[in-house]
């Protein structure tokens, strides 16, 4: 069962890479409850709609979310692609500390290190 900081990190994930595809309506309402912690009253105030309406407004942009993950998997990708880079990452690290005694060889390490860093940003 994930807690509710891995739900909170598992939905701004989404978020990043499907929000732009939800209505407009739908990311106002994720907005405000995700980013600007707002109460689900204080939504339903602001956008005049009732709580009830925000709370099935918050559960459809989540699973349609969702959907897009199981769909197109951009998330889990991006996960595994951030994953390799780092354990490439850490073998350049042991590489370089074995070699430590060829300069020019460590040097090429660390820029091919360098590199990967960089595609992380």
């Amino acid at each position: 069962m994930k807690s509710s900081l891995d739900n909170l990190y598992e939905i701004s994930m989404l978020m990043d890479f499907y929000g732009a595809l939800l209505s407009q309506r739908q990311q106002d309402v994720m907005r405000l409850y995700h980013e600007e912690n707002c109460s689900l009253q204080e939504i339903a105030e602001e956008l005049g709609i009732s709580r009830q309406g925000v709370h099935e407004a918050l559960k459809k942009a989540e699973n349609t979310l969702q959907g897009f993950e199981e769909k197109l998997g951009l998330v889990a990708r991006f996960r595994k692609q951030d994953q390799l880079l780092e354990e490439t990452a850490k073998a350049l690290d042991a590489l370089a500390a074995e070699r430590s005694k060829d300069n020019g060889l460590k040097d090429s390490l660390l820029a091919i290190k360098q590199k990967i860093i960089s595609l992380e940003e």
